[in-house]
């Protein structure tokens, strides 16, 4: 089989989404860390900084636009693979799956759409005001206003609940994907892709608290 081939077949689609969510998974974590920053308190000093920093560094730039490459890659070869599998015959389906994985495998598409949706929100919010807006307030003082907003709060902790499902699967669905797929490892992925989905949501999650407690 080619590289065109494979890339177009199901497997090929398969390896695409799964290189892409693995590249999206190391960017959620360095994300995080920087919004950690938020907790530190010198009133944003730290992060206004770090924020700065990602805005001017040339590196950072290009690594937007494949970071935007990426998600799109993901979305698009993900809601094909889905609409693949909705439309398959019902002869493949006759074997119900009881895997651990298949709740959070059934409802990926679901928790997805929900997650683009806070996505596009958040970007509004955030990252297009801070890159093509003349704002008056510093990045510090614009999340900190969003983040003593009960609505804007509890939509940004239920949309990175949902993310924690997401990840759940995906972080083991990638590997598998790539061929880490076998009885002595995939108990272990299966741990540290739950430790990795806690990290994420819960740690998201504690900034919003921790400015609407304030």
């Amino acid at each position: 089989m080619n590289k065109t081939n494979l890339f177009c077949s199901s497997i090929g689609k398969k390896l695409i989404v799964a290189l892409a969510g693995g590249f999206l998974l190391v960017f959620l974590l360095v994300h995080l860390g920087i919004n950690l920053l938020l907790l530190v308190n010198d009133n944003g000093t730290l992060f206004n900084k770090a924020s700065h920093f990602m805005a001017t560094n040339p590196i950072i730039w290009v690594m937007q636009h494949v970071l935007a490459f990426g998600l799109l890659l993901h979305i698009i070869f993900a809601i094909i693979i889905t609409l693949k599998n909705w439309t398959a015959r019902p002869e493949k389906y006759f074997v119900a799956n009881s895997s651990e994985t298949s709740f959070f495998s059934k409802y990926m598409i679901h928790t997805g759409g929900i997650i683009f949706v806070f996505l596009v929100i958040h970007l509004l919010n955030f990252f297009y005001k801070m890159k093509f807006t003349e704002m008056t307030m510093t990045d510090y003082e614009l999340v900190r206003g969003l983040f003593s907003q009960w609505g804007y709060t509890v939509l940004y902790i239920v949309s990175f609940v949902f993310m924690g499902f997401h990840l759940n699967h995906a972080f083991q669905s990638a590997f598998q994907t790539l061929g880490f797929n076998h009885n002595k490892y995939t108990p272990t992925l299966k741990i540290i892709g739950l430790i990795y989905s806690l990290i994420i949501a819960g740690g998201f999650s504690a900034i919003p608290i921790f400015f609407l407690m304030r």
